[in-house]
């Protein structure tokens, strides 16, 4: 694709402000000047120095709800539970998906999936959404972690695939969803949602969200591509355009009070993103921030390893800042990553939202002069220092391309609050225990038949040990490890009930929300499609 079609794409939406229906097009008026804690709290003298930091990846509190809890020491909060306990607190948000479906005469490659989530923010600011793709080949996977609030992640995790599925269509399955609109016909099912990170609060949302999507797939049209966009070009346009209209919403003259407030909270909220696109043997990432996606690889010998597929954007990658330095004056190369935080607030370099680093100074006032109770909607209203030359944040993903093998077993998708506990190769090692421990069959019912009796003697016996049943899911199992074991590794029940049981004001102090997606492949599926592609 020429760079100025490239361009044409990615600045089209920047030119969208406000839809107007004609001619059954959605045009769109110029607008000029548009150009995690992960924030960093600040005290309440907005600009002192001093600073709480709750550890490397923070994710936001507002300043009213910074310091909730004011005594520890009268208060005795510790609970502990039992091992029955800790597993049903565990696998109260855990799921799991088998896949059926086919690829034509060859079963999926995705073999089934598991996910789970544990919060630490009230509200839990993570989401995860796993759909497939019904009008073109595939399936998606994503984890989005949110910060100064749920907002932009809830929006991104319901509205990003949908860019994506659009952006691979042909030019023919985009002529019949304009014409279904047209001509009030039904619309064809985009996508297949596995698990729906939840229904949109508010309804009349969904429909400004479609009118936008539309203008997107129209501009698709006037390129008159037979084809659609390659998954590379999808993902990246589908990312910068989803994060274009996100910025476009709030500045656009809405009359509906709740629209303009919940836009308000997505934009000045932020989410990192990591989204997985599997077609056959193709396997695409595209990731914005610090999310993160491995592979579990299992040679021939039987040894296993970690094959990382995203880099963390943050300041302790080098190409980042060096990417950082270039795309502002070289008198800002100390200000920008200060105390390694972007602009000295912000951990990830990458993410959606937070137009409060990439507006400029007259843009944010602008807006927020509105009547806007920002306070009443937990609006983080702060101009870091040195800010002279934004954007300094971008939500361009970093895309990465693996060709599946039969050796290549599961994939790993999770937020930051699971990696800053766990390395790579440790989640890899408790995925492959997991799985050993699934197969392996119990000792204790080798007895022909298991009858009720022996059953409900070896669940007494494991009760009287404390001994909680396996986890059935990987993603549980990861997030049990995560923040129950020691500095040697291994699990203490007394943290885990411990770090279970922390109040909501002093959970964010000692862990994150933590969401895990954990996809298995289908080896002889993938040895199929190797074959046949050769």
């Amino acid at each position: 694709m020429s760079s100025t079609v490239t361009c044409w794409i990615l600045n089209s939406a920047r030119s969208s402000i406000a839809t107007l229906q004609g001619k059954g097009h959605l045009y769109s008026r110029c607008v000029q000047n548009r150009n995690k804690l992960k924030w960093k709290i600040f005290s309440k003298g907005l600009f002192k120095s001093t600073a709480v930091d709750c550890g490397p990846h923070n994710n936001s509190f507002f300043l009213q709800k910074a310091f909730r809890h004011t005594s520890t020491e009268e208060d005795d909060f510790h609970l502990q539970l039992t091992p029955a306990q800790i597993s049903e607190v565990l696998r109260a948000g855990e799921s799991s998906h088998k896949i059926l479906q086919y690829e034509g005469k060859l079963p999926n490659p995705v073999l089934r999936f598991e996910t789970n989530q544990l919060a630490a923010n009230s509200p839990v600011e993570d989401r995860g959404s796993v759909v497939s793709c019904l009008q073109t080949k595939g399936m998606m996977f994503g984890v989005f972690d949110g910060h100064g609030g749920h907002a932009c992640a809830q929006a991104v995790s319901e509205r990003l695939f949908y860019y994506v599925a659009v952006s691979l269509m042909s030019h023919k399955t985009l002529e019949l969803l304009e014409d279904a609109i047209e001509y009030m016909k039904p619309i064809l099912p985009i996508l297949q949602w596995h698990k729906h990170p939840g229904d949109s609060i508010y309804k009349e949302v969904t429909s400004v969200h479609f009118d936008h999507l539309r203008v997107y797939w129209q501009e698709l049209l006037d390129l008159h591509m037979e084809m659609g966009l390659s998954i590379k070009e999808a993902l990246t346009y589908s990312f910068q355009r989803l994060d274009s209209d996100i910025s476009l919403e709030i500045q656009a003259p809405l009359e509906n009070e709740m629209l303009r407030n919940l836009s308000l909270q997505v934009a000045f909220s932020g989410a990192t993103a990591c989204m997985a696109h599997v077609d056959g043997i193709h396997l695409h990432v595209a990731n914005a921030g610090d999310c993160r996606a491995i592979l579990g690889v299992q040679e021939e010998n039987g040894a296993w390893s970690c094959l990382p597929l995203t880099r963390d954007h943050n300041a302790w990658n080098k190409a980042e800042l060096l990417r950082l330095k270039k795309e502002h004056p070289e008198s800002e190369e100390r200000t920008i990553i200060v105390d390694d935080r972007l602009l000295g607030v912000l951990m990830p370099s990458r993410a959606f939202g937070d137009v409060q680093l990439k507006w400029s100074k007259e843009l944010q006032q602008s807006v927020l002069q509105r009547g806007f109770d920002t306070e009443a909607l937990n609006i983080y209203r702060f101009t870091p220092p040195n800010y002279y030359t934004p954007p300094y944040l971008t939500a361009e993903p970093e895309i990465t391309y693996h060709k599946l093998r039969r050796q290549d077993k599961f994939l790993v998708m999770a937020s930051d609050g699971l990696w800053d506990l766990l390395g790579n190769e440790d989640v890899v090692r408790l995925v492959v225990e997991h799985l050993k421990e699934a197969n392996r069959q119990k000792p204790e019912l080798t007895e022909k038949p298991a009858n009720l009796g022996l059953m409900q003697s070896v669940l007494l016996q494991r009760k009287a040990k404390g001994i909680h049943a396996p986890d059935q899911n990987a993603a549980t199992h990861l997030i049990r490890h995560a923040i129950g074991c020691n500095e040697y590794g291994e699990m203490d029940q007394e943290r885990l009930s411990a770090m279970l049981t922390l109040p909501d004001d002093l959970a964010r102090m000692y862990r994150d929300d933590i969401t895990v997606t954990v996809v298995y492949f289908n080896s002889d599926s993938v040895d199929m499609f190797c074959k046949r592609s050769e």
